[in-house]
């Protein structure tokens, strides 16, 4: 399992292309000669890029959902809206395709965020805003999730 660290300010050119940072990219060496996968985030305003060995891993939890479902269907139709294969070229750029780049909002400035396993890709107005707007309840967001009395939590 991967376990990016970092949040990295870059620009997209006309193109969408994005350079990947050097602190980021030598985290992805291991992995780089690997494809990806980008796809629209669930929650918020931004693009979501997968190391292609942890999106086979969340694909195999998805495909043990019963397809005869309506609901399943739906999900798994619009979980997989828009996504696309993409790869980081030699040069270390990678390439965001038009339609994805539209539905974040990305324009110039752009905002490489770590979120474990994966990278969120993010127009930086919309990152400083999503930001701003959870900062004041982090603490108590903080104790409902990693609070639990019952789990041995070592933050040290």
């Amino acid at each position: 399992m991967v376990n990016f660290i970092g949040t990295y300010d870059c620009k997209a050119d006309a193109k969408g292309r994005v350079m990947m940072p050097v602190a980021l990219k030598n985290q992805m060496l291991p992995i780089l000669k690997d494809q990806f996968v980008i796809k629209r985030s669930v929650f918020q305003p931004c693009l979501e890029l997968y190391p292609m060995k942890e999106w086979n891993l969340l694909m195999e939890k998805v495909n043990k959902k019963n397809r005869f479902k309506k609901k399943n269907n739906d999900f798994i139709r619009r979980f997989q809206a828009g996504l696309k294969v993409v790869e980081i070229d030699s040069t270390g750029r990678l390439l965001i395709p038009k339609t994805l780049v539209d539905v974040a909002g990305i324009t110039k400035e752009v905002v490489l965020s770590s979120a474990i396993n994966i990278i969120e890709i993010w127009d930086k107005d919309n990152y400083e805003k999503v930001i701003d707007e959870t900062a004041e309840d982090f603490a108590a967001l903080v104790e409902e999730v990693m609070g639990e009395e019952d789990e041995d939590v070592d933050i040290s």
